[in-house]
């Protein structure tokens, strides 16, 4: 018998403000044609004054409870995947954990930028495989709004607001492949490649900074790297691209989806794409397609569901699970 971490719940929040591309036609020099045929992107959500990441954060930590029919001290720990969190400290996860009312264990953030979802899944499977906790909700939840340079058209028009949560449950199975739960993780990281994808600022530095990105690197290192650490991530589980019924994707451009999966030898119609409506909330994008996906009665239990996500490090990784 083998421990697994298996899903018992998924919610998301999105801020009520929702941003079309024509509002950037107002501010830099776009076109909704221009963002849709290079992104994919239609629309993304903004945080309204004063809401912050862990607001977010606790309303997607809510509807995930209310999913799996729990109450907030049935969690024994919080993790939460965020670059944009409230203050320098304490962590975002502290303040989620305030924010639901739970009383007891323990909380921490991870920082990997698009790519912390997916670290944050590895912290989470293996918190629950060594016995340290039974039930761990793992959030990503960014406020990426708040780095934007609004005049650098090649990155304001791609970035939103956002939060989903997932709770893991420790359950004795079998073992084997057909087994419900995280089936395999793959974490990878390169310092070398850091300017590609940064924010120029930081609390030793002096600076706030803003995001700045070389988009053409960015797109050539991603779709390489996320297929290998994807197919890396089936071969841990013994498990082909044949099996899967779901490719999750961080959700950052349509054309590095569609480049991602075409590379795994996988069609469109397996993949859960949300980023027209919400455009790249970086560590968010994961946790909340899934939840989009299983409410929109795609993702069902049993599925085999691959995740997959590069961000600013850079740091990359996958994870294999059966819903």
């Amino acid at each position: 018998m083998t421990i697994r971490a298996v899903v018992r719940g998924v919610g998301h929040y999105l801020p009520e403000r929702v941003v079309p591309n024509s509002w950037f036609e107002e501010i830099v020099e776009t076109s909704n044609e221009w963002i849709v045929s290079r992104s994919g992107i239609e629309r993304r959500h903004f945080a309204a004054e004063g809401q912050t990441t862990s607001d977010l954060a606790i309303r997607a930590g809510n509807a995930a409870l209310a999913d799996a029919g729990l109450k907030a001290d049935d969690i024994d720990a919080i993790i939460v995947a965020t670059s944009t969190a409230d203050f320098t400290f304490p962590s975002a996860a502290t303040m989620v954990q305030a924010g639901l009312g739970m009383t007891k264990g323990f909380a921490f953030d991870v920082q990997a930028v698009c790519a912390g979802f997916i670290f944050a899944l590895g912290n989470a499977d293996a918190l629950i495989r060594g016995g340290v906790a039974k039930r761990v909700m793992v959030i990503g939840a960014e406020t990426f709004s708040r780095l934007m340079d609004w005049t650098d058209r090649t990155t304001c028009v791609l970035f939103g607001d956002g939060a989903g949560a997932l709770i893991l449950e420790a359950q004795e199975l079998s073992g084997t492949t057909e087994d419900r739960g995280v089936l395999s993780v793959d974490l990878n990281s390169d310092g070398r490649q850091k300017g590609i994808l940064h924010v120029d600022g930081g609390v030793s530095t002096g600076v706030v900074g803003h995001l700045r990105m070389e988009g053409k690197e960015v797109f050539r290192h991603a779709v390489e790297k996320l297929a290998s650490t994807a197919k890396t991530a089936l071969e841990k589980a013994d498990l082909t691209a044949e099996d899967v019924d779901w490719i999750v994707p961080h959700q950052a451009n349509i054309r590095i989806i569609e480049g991602t999966a075409r590379k795994m030898g996988l069609g469109m119609d397996k993949v859960i794409v949300t980023v027209q409506d919400h455009g790249n909330t970086s560590a968010a994008s994961i946790p909340l397609a899934l939840s989009v996906g299983k409410a929109e009665g795609k993702i069902r239990q049993g599925d085999l569901v691959v995740t997959e996500a590069i961000g600013g490090g850079l740091a990359w990784g996958a994870v294999v699970l059966r819903w």
